[in-house]
């Protein structure tokens, strides 16, 4: 494989997920806020990441935590102001990173001017910037679609008799990406934030942007089981992956490339490695990174993982670039689904890999789940549905900072519960060299230093037993990655001189968990 001379800023870096609720709080409200983010910048800078992607911030009833929003132009007290944003956008780019925020079309609120206008009568000026349908004849609702957080799609409307679409909340009607005004009006709120200095947007729920209730109701889910949720009991075809998506996805990557074509679009998409690919546009004229979750769901098992990458490099179609994601603020933490043991063998498959890595804030730090008692629930699905841990409040956690009252993290009472263990304080880590921070550094450091572990190609895939290993290069250049995912020690099937290890080690067999990258 021929490698340009220069490339995207995105192909070489890093991109670190912040969850700013959770973040740190400057203002003593137990709330993460922009002014806090920008007072913690030194510890990204340190860690070595390339890019901040930051959760919602804009006004929001916070029905959803900031993803039903009510006006996509300004941000949310809660956060602070367009000016802490404009301080924060000018520390990130002093600081030499590039700064991500959410895009969250498929939605707003019910609170936001539009949709108070479109509800007013069938008449409204705005009132096809949404999706309304007539009920049945027995007055039920136009189709028998479930939401994401359990219940109908549909709400109905009193006032004008009809039902409008949301395939969350019933506070977080659907936009109408058919009606071009509304298209307009959104690629207007790109260029909002593309003109306050963003270099680009994490799409959210990209699959859902287009339902289409004309195609009728959804058939049931022959595999489902109580446990996967009501939202899973049918099989979604008629309100995800719709055709028209792309089109809109090529419009997005239009008004990104009246800025600058560097100007990156992360699409959040759940679905099949086939459904995946199509994002991408038939030229690369959509989405340069169509999130890959395959980590999230995976079997951490090494023959398992060697055919899932395998599968998915060869299912790219040619020039696109792979991406990369551990974990995010809906999954269950790396460490908490494969146990702690194996967390920095994930980090160094996760920064080894060819492509794009995203990396969820306190996973530099291992951050397990928090149990949330059922007085301190936040989380809307856990509400809607609870008792079967579809809930996602042991994710969003605040970080600790420091040990003691507020974990640095707060002067006031957080709005989830801190884990209180001091071994999971960033201070704690900062002064141990053993730390999984102090891990993550050295890791991150190397792959900067090696242009094999980010522009290299990737070969060898392979599973010896339970370990799994391959290999970077580039120019001539070899990296061999070991990786032993299983509970027993196991030769080391790739010879060279270590480079880095989970455990410090730099010869002989590999421990149970333990993760090696050798030159060769």
């Amino acid at each position: 494989m021929t490698h340009q001379a220069t490339q995207p800023w995105w192909k070489e870096g890093v991109i670190y997920q912040i969850y700013p609720r959770s973040f740190m709080d400057s203002t003593g409200d137990g709330i993460g806020d922009l002014e806090g983010i920008r007072q913690r910048l030194p510890h990204l800078v340190d860690l070595g990441i390339d890019a901040i992607w930051i959760s919602p911030i804009f006004p929001s009833p916070m029905k959803d935590a900031g993803y039903d929003v009510a006006d996509y132009c300004d941000i949310d007290p809660l956060f602070g102001s367009l000016e802490d944003f404009e301080r924060l956008s000018a520390a990130v780019k002093d600081a030499g990173l590039k700064l991500l925020l959410d895009f969250v079309p498929s939605h707003s609120s019910d609170q936001h001017p539009w949709f108070l206008e479109a509800r007013q009568s069938r008449d409204a000026d705005k009132r096809d910037w949404y999706v309304w349908r007539d009920p049945l004849p027995d007055g039920s609702p136009p189709t028998n679609w479930i939401s994401e957080f359990a219940g109908p799609t549909w709400t109905f409307h009193p006032e004008t008799g009809q039902y409008y679409l949301h395939v969350f909340l019933p506070e977080q009607p659907a936009l109408n990406w058919r009606n071009p005004e509304l298209r307009a009006a959104m690629y207007d709120v790109m260029r909002f934030w593309f003109d306050r200095g963003v270099d680009g947007f994490r799409v959210d729920a990209l699959e859902n942007l287009m339902p289409n209730p004309d195609l009728g109701d959804n058939p049931p889910n022959p595999d489902w089981v109580e446990s996967m949720g009501p939202a899973r009991s049918h099989l979604a075809v008629n309100i995800k992956h719709q055709p028209e998506i792309l089109a809109a996805g090529r419009d997005m990557r239009a008004v990104a490339n009246e800025y600058d074509p560097e100007r990156l679009l992360v699409g959040e998409i759940y679905g099949t490695t086939e459904q995946l690919m199509k994002y991408y546009g038939e030229n690369h004229d959509a989405f340069q990174l169509p999130f890959n979750f395959l980590l999230i769901e995976a079997v951490w098992e090494a023959e398992p993982l060697a055919g899932m990458i395998r599968a998915y490099e060869a299912a790219l179609p040619e020039g696109a670039w792979p991406n990369w994601v551990l974990g995010n603020h809906d999954r269950p933490r790396i460490a908490s689904r494969i146990g702690p043991w194996r967390a920095r063998l994930a980090a160094m498959l996760l920064l080894t890999l060819r492509g794009t890595p995203t990396l969820y804030q306190g996973d530099e730090l291992g951050m397990e789940n928090v149990p949330i008692p059922p007085e301190a629930v936040q989380d809307p699905w856990e509400r809607n549905v609870p008792g079967q841990g579809l809930g996602r409040d042991p994710v969003r956690t605040p970080i600790a900072w420091e040990t003691g009252p507020g974990a640095g993290f707060t002067t006031g009472t957080p709005w989830l519960p801190i884990d209180p263990r001091p071994e999971v304080a960033v201070e704690t880590q900062q002064a141990d060299p053993g730390s999984m921070l102090a891990f993550q550094k050295a890791l991150l450091a190397l792959r900067k230093r090696e242009k094999a572990l980010t522009l290299g190609d990737l070969t060898g895939v392979n599973a010896t037993g339970e370990v799994l290993h391959y290999r970077r290069t580039f120019e001539g250049r070899t990296l061999a990655v070991t990786l032993n995912l299983g509970e027993t020690a196991a030769p080391c099937p790739d010879p060279g001189t270590c480079l880095i290890s989970t455990h410090g080690n730099d010869s002989g067999d590999l421990a149970p968990g333990e993760g090696r990258v050798l030159a060769q």
